[in-house]
């Protein structure tokens, strides 16, 4: 087989092995491949009366053949009727028969070639009508370029042997044209008694309805109990009432504006955000779960959230069964191509801490974002590029076409279960409007628009072509429309009537039994305290390592620190962390932390995952936690180092809190400079989605706060940013000063009778400091402190009042302890929100003598704390004063000299004297310290 010189090396050398492999054993390759090769051989029979040995004209044109076969498998989505509204753009070469060495006269000859696609020998002109009806039609096919041949072959054989054609039966053709009606009448039944409401119609991409109703039904029958949906707010009302069964009668009340109630404490969203959550009935009789999450207008930034809820259920509710629960995730055109998370989800697709079994995509392919071309949307082919990232498989499909889109939706349910990889279905479609029914498209795409003036509706193309087939009754699409309109108006005569609306209750299914929080819930003390037993045991569990195993000997040594620790009774803050995760997994709550470098710890302190030396075994010391007396492990500890991504992570574990709140789930900052980059899910969710959806969430944030010298990336977590968005009390903010306080903090999370998330400001100089240590008895006993007084002066004898919050407090508390300064007072605020008003003012009474009251941070004056302390201290008789490094545009000097000089004058200035020998040597001792950890 050496005359191959027209075909690439590639198909030269993947031919030629397959031959070999033929020749040493025929069942080695596929059927197709040993009817062709056998007809090679029968051939090569008569090549000794062929001058030189050259290889006989016929069998030359056979790899022809072959390679035009490859040629359609590779390239046929280039050359399909896919665009229901224009043209679509020229690709060359193209699939002309002289592209492949191949012409008219070759049309009726005989290839086995034709054994490849299932014909057997076959003439050129059936092998090549095969491949235009599977691959050059209604649906583009991208899937060669997966690296598993045993999944190309399944789409291969799949798509070839039915020609991507689908044959639906009388009745299934009757349930397309239903839901195409439903989808069609209902947004023309808005446009026309709503005038001028926005609704971001599905007008032009309808088939979107039938699709996802297909989904759901061939799911179930492939075993799927659950989908979770996630999309934007194009086509979000119809997919509420069409696919969620949503009434109609509630989505009118919303038009309507029913949905307010101004006795509750709920700011609302717009109707085209909202989510919802139903059982249905699919048509064989099995009962589906439909979650349709809440999104903002932030398109895509719902992705993670989706998943995140996905995996949640699937760990919790379906033991790990990722065949049970899918999430549906519908795109955009212009946002799966133009927006970043895109990517940074797609990338959890396989990751052991965030794989959800394979998530189906649709993207609702308008061809236009807003007001912007497709072609200055993106450099790609096609929006679904990034499909390739992780070598899912793509098809696009017709709009116009609902049995072809049905058709490849099947199929790409059926590659889920079987694979649990992700799939990309494009559904090229119009958007009959501009980006709302009141924007003018004609400004910005004139002749697109003027061919979507005069388009059908994918309603009357379908209709049009079953009268064609004599599939249904002339008549049977008007008396549809006329019902369906009639139970339309029916309902919103209803909604006109009623002055009652319910959204989907708040707390249930998961949140059974929990409730909103009320502003005397703050001022009550959780009990978090564990006994002194078992606290010996769970620490015993997880400062011992097995004898067996051979570990490294730092672990060695850190371990034997931790197990002194227990000796002596006081333990540091990553034993306060691990002894929290532990009683909680003792009590049989579950614990999951992710996050960039989390199992050591950024800052290699907790270790909670150790490595046995020479090898990639792993132990997990918490893992081995047992109530006294049982035979078994019986808790689940999560913690995964996740990608390089702040965004997507965020996203998830947002998500997976909300599906699950009696898990303890947090998410770590490797530094917490870096959350800014995950801004849109705290500001869109963490922060917000209890008022503007009533949704409530326990997620905590890590993000690691501390002036140490590090520069402007690594000193600040932006404190004063999510300070910016307390309100309502939405959120709690802390910043600890003490393991135990530390470990009360987080046990609270799952103590109480109602979830806020926490963000902790947690440190990195105090991991190691000699003074940051707790004493057994402070876990024993006693509860989070949200305000610890200074028990070194005398109330009397204080003049002035210092209140300050996390790290800084020991460079404080050094200059006071060294100069023996019993008139000044250092107050910590563990909990800056909600802020402790009552204590702060009970401790104002106690200080009668202080005449001066100081909030000191070590962030400048126009960040950290201060701004927010300021406010909510504006009109009180505190007359707070401020000492801080000076205002600045940003967080913190790169030059440790600078720092250092910064730091001592804070020091200084809080005490009206000089900071002092001791307090320098502190100070610089700190900053050689950390400022090599980056």
């Amino acid at each position: 087989m050496d005359n191959l010189s027209y075909l690439s090396n590639a198909d030269s050398s993947y031919i030629d092995s397959l031959y070999q492999l033929y020749q040493e054993d025929p069942e080695l390759v596929d059927f197709g491949w040993q009817k062709f090769f056998e007809g090679f051989d029968f051939g090569r029979g008569s090549e000794d009366n062929v001058a030189g040995g050259e290889t006989p004209e016929h069998f030359l044109k056979e790899m022809k053949v072959m390679n035009m076969i490859y040629g359609y498998r590779q390239r046929g989505h280039l050359f399909t009727k896919t665009n229901p509204v224009r043209e679509r753009r020229k690709y060359y070469p193209g699939k002309e028969l002289n592209t492949f060495g191949l012409s008219e006269a070759d049309l009726d000859t005989v290839f086995n070639a034709g054994a490849e696609v299932g014909l057997g020998p076959a003439t050129l002109r059936d092998i090549r009508n095969l491949l235009e009806q599977t691959y050059c039609e209604s649906i583009g096919a991208e899937f060669v370029y997966i690296r598993n041949p045993d999944k190309v072959k399944w789409f291969r054989d799949r798509m070839e042997r039915e020609r991507n054609t689908p044959n639906f039966s009388i009745e299934t053709k009757k349930r397309i044209l239903t839901k195409l009606n439903e989808a069609v009448v209902f947004e023309n039944f808005l446009g026309t008694k709503f005038l001028g409401q926005k609704r971001f119609s599905l007008e032009g991409a309808e088939s979107l309805i039938p699709a996802l109703d297909f989904v759901i039904n061939r799911g179930a029958d492939l075993g799927i109990e659950e989908f979770v949906i996630g999309m934007a707010h194009r086509g979000r009302l119809n997919v509420l009432a069409n696919i969620m069964h949503k009434t109609y009668k509630d989505i009118f009340s919303e038009f309507e504006g029913k949905g307010y109630d101004e006795s509750k404490p709920y700011g609302g969203d717009v109707k085209y955000h909202l989510g919802f959550s139903t059982d249905v009935e699919t048509d064989s009789g099995k009962k589906v779960h439909l979650s349709l999450c809440p999104n903002p207008s932030h398109l895509e930034a719902v992705d993670p959230v989706v998943e995140g809820i996905s995996r949640s259920k699937i760990d919790f509710k379906y033991n790990g069964d990722h065949s049970r629960l899918a999430p549906i995730l519908i795109h955009g055109d212009s946002s799966v191509a133009g927006q970043g998370i895109v990517y940074e989800v797609l990338q959890m697709a396989k990751l052991d801490g965030y794989k959800t079994g394979g998530t189906i995509h649709l993207v609702i392919n308008n061809q236009v974002g807003f007001t912007t071309n497709f072609k200055d949307a993106r450099s790609s082919t096609y929006c679904t590029d990034i499909a390739k990232v992780t070598l899912s498989p793509v098809f696009h499909v017709n709009g116009d076409d609902v049995e072809a889109l049905i058709y490849a939706i099947n199929m790409a349910v059926e590659y889920r279960q079987r694979y649990h990889n992700d799939v990309f279905i494009d559904i090229l479609c119009y958007r009959r409007y501009g980006h709302n029914e009141s924007d003018e498209p004609k400004f910005t795409q004139p002749l697109l628009y003027k061919a979507i003036e005069q388009h059908p509706n994918p309603r009357e193309i379908y209709n049009k072509k079953l009268l064609e087939q004599g599939s249904v009754d002339a008549n049977l699409a008007k008396e549809m429309e006329k019902d369906f309109r009639a139970l339309l108006q029916e309902r919103l005569n209803e909604s006109k009537e009623s002055n009652t609306y319910e959204p989907n209750p708040m707390f249930s299914g998961a949140w059974t039994g929990l409730r909103m929080a009320t502003p005397e819930d703050f001022e009550l003390k959780s009990e978090t305290s564990v006994s002194e037993q078992t606290l010996v045991r769970i620490a015993e569990t997880i400062t011992t390592l097995p004898a067996e195993k051979k570990f490294f000997k730092k672990i060695e040594k850190l371990f034997e620190d931790r197990k002194a620790m227990l000796n002596n009774k006081t333990f540091d803050w990553a034993m306060g962390e691990l002894l929290a995760y532990g009683t909680l997994l003792d009590e049989g709550f579950r614990v999951r932390i992710s996050g960039q470098d989390v199992e050591r710890g950024t800052f290699s302190h907790r270790h909670a995952v150790v490595k046995v030396e020479d090898s990639e075994e792993e132990y997990v010391p918490l893992m081995q936690i047992r109530k006294e007396g049982a035979d078994n492990v019986n808790n689940k500890f999560d913690i995964y180092n996740s990608h390089l991504s702040e965004y997507g992570v965020l996203g998830f574990e947002y998500g997976y809190a909300l599906a699950n709140p009696q898990s303890l789930t947090i998410w770590e900052a490797q530094f917490g400079d870096f959350v800014n980059g995950a801004q849109i899910i705290l500001d869109q969710f963490l922060v917000s989605a209890e008022t503007k959806w009533q949704r409530s969430n326990g997620l905590v944030l890590l993000l690691p706060h501390g002036y140490e010298g590090q520069g402007p990336e690594h000193s600040s977590g932006r404190i004063e940013r999510f300070l910016e968005q307390c309100a309502e009390n939405n959120i709690q903010v802390a910043n600890c000063t003490t393991p135990a306080n530390y470990f009360h903090l987080l046990r609270r999370q799952l103590k109480r009778d109602f979830r806020k998330p926490l963000v902790v400001f947690t440190p990195k100089s105090l991991l190691r400091h000699p003074l940051c240590v707790s004493n057994l008895s402070e876990f024993s006993g006693g509860h989070f402190k949200e305000v610890i007084d200074d028990g070194y002066v005398k109330s009397e004898d204080v003049k002035r009042v210092i209140f300050c919050t996390g790290k800084v407090y020991y460079d404080l508390l050094e200059k006071q302890q060294a100069d023996q300064c019993r008139d000044v007072a250092i107050v910590r605020v563990e909990q800056i929100y909600p802020i402790p008003y009552n204590q702060l003012r009970e401790l104002k009474h106690k200080y009668t003598n202080a005449t001066e009251y100081y909030w000191v941070q070590e962030e400048p004056e126009n960040m950290g704390a201060w701004p927010f302390i300021c406010r909510k201290f504006r009109n009180s008789d505190f007359n707070i004063q401020v000492i801080s490094r000076k205002e600045s545009s940003s967080t913190a000097t790169g030059y440790s000299k600078q720092h250092i000089s910064q730091q001592l004058y804070i020091v200084g200035k809080s005490f009206e004297d000089a900071a002092g020998k001791e307090v320098k040597k502190a100070v610089v001792k700190t900053t050689k310290k950390v400022v090599n950890v980056d």
